[in-house]
């Protein structure tokens, strides 16, 4: 662990710590005071001593509002993962009873498992421990880790590139979905069928190619994209209002294809793409309750596994 300066720290008392991140949230003295329920010169005062002591404005007034300054913007994420492991902390026991637990827990995951797990986490854990609410954060590549480590989630599904704390949940595999009323095809799709068709596919990026279309262009195949979307959803509604083949992850499509209208068979031309994971930071790694909540998770994910039937043709 690292070391700590505790000479230089006895300055920075926990309420300014506070009162910055209140700041941070609300941008407004008045309402940063209420927020803390204290008097508005109070929280004047403490600014100022966090003006004094951090040797910046923080935050300057741009028309008839406040603005954090570029170092208040930086010190943001750091200061609220500090406050959350703070309230972590205290508010940690050595026991939880999901019987009569009255908790939040904040769980950030990807479109996949939004629409394949969630149904399932919650259904579960009404019969379980009925007082636990979960709030749910979508989550890209480039998301993941900055909210772990500013304590906006407490842990992260789905994302395969997160550098925290993790474990494998499954293997990804994708299936191929079309409606057969628009599209005249044999199934199961044949390589040269499901290459000479046009494709619909997900990204979470600008590349329209999509995931798909990168995986097959680097063993040399161009797949014809004409729509590339963030979300499954939408490309399971284009696959049923067009003649083209929607490429989407085995369990969305074993679900929410036949809903659509959608046949969905095996992809013909084997593909490997990372694994799902489920991520969490250091500080949450002893919490009793997001250990019960992260075995619920992984419980959860077996039973759908168990379920999932074999894609033969549909």
């Amino acid at each position: 662990m690292d070391a700590i300066d505790h000479f230089n720290l006895r300055s920075f008392d926990l309420n300014l710590m506070i009162a910055f991140d209140a700041m941070m949230q609300e941008l407004s003295v008045t309402k940063s005071a209420e927020k803390l329920r204290i008097g508005q010169s109070a929280m004047s005062h403490n600014l100022s001593t966090l003006r004094m002591l951090l040797q910046d404005d923080l935050f300057v007034r741009v028309g008839q509002k406040m603005q954090p300054t570029a170092k208040a913007r930086a010190l943001a994420g750091p200061v609220r993962a500090a406050l959350t492991q703070a309230q972590s902390a205290l508010q940690s026991t050595d026991s939880f009873d999901p019987d009569t637990a009255d908790r939040i827990f904040r769980i950030g995951i990807t479109g996949e498992m939004e629409m394949v797990l969630l149904p399932a986490l919650v259904h579960h854990l009404q019969s379980t421990a009925p007082g636990v609410r979960l709030v749910s954060r979508s989550i890209t590549v480039e998301t993941v880790d900055l909210m772990l480590n500013a304590g906006e989630i407490d842990l992260a599904i789905g994302c395969k590139e997160s550098r925290q704390i993790g474990e494998v949940l499954f293997e990804s595999s994708v299936a191929c979905c079309f409606n057969p009323d628009m599209c005249k095809l044999t199934l199961p799709l044949s390589r040269e069928t499901y290459l000479g068709a046009r494709h619909a596919v997900l990204s979470q990026t600008g590349n329209v190619e999509g995931c798909v279309g990168d995986a097959l262009r680097a063993i040399g195949i161009d797949l014809d994209v004409v729509l590339a979307a963030p979300d499954f959803m939408p490309l399971l509604a284009a696959a049923r209002n067009a003649p083209i083949v929607a490429t989407v992850p085995r369990r969305i499509a074993v679900q929410y294809a036949p809903l659509f209208g959608l046949v969905f068979c095996e992809m013909p031309i084997p593909l490997n793409f990372p694994p799902v994971t489920m991520n969490w930071p250091i500080w949450a790694d002893k919490d009793v309750g997001l250990v019960w909540l992260r075995n619920r998770i992984r419980s959860v994910i077996g039973d759908i596994s168990t379920d999932l039937p074999a894609i033969a043709a549909q």
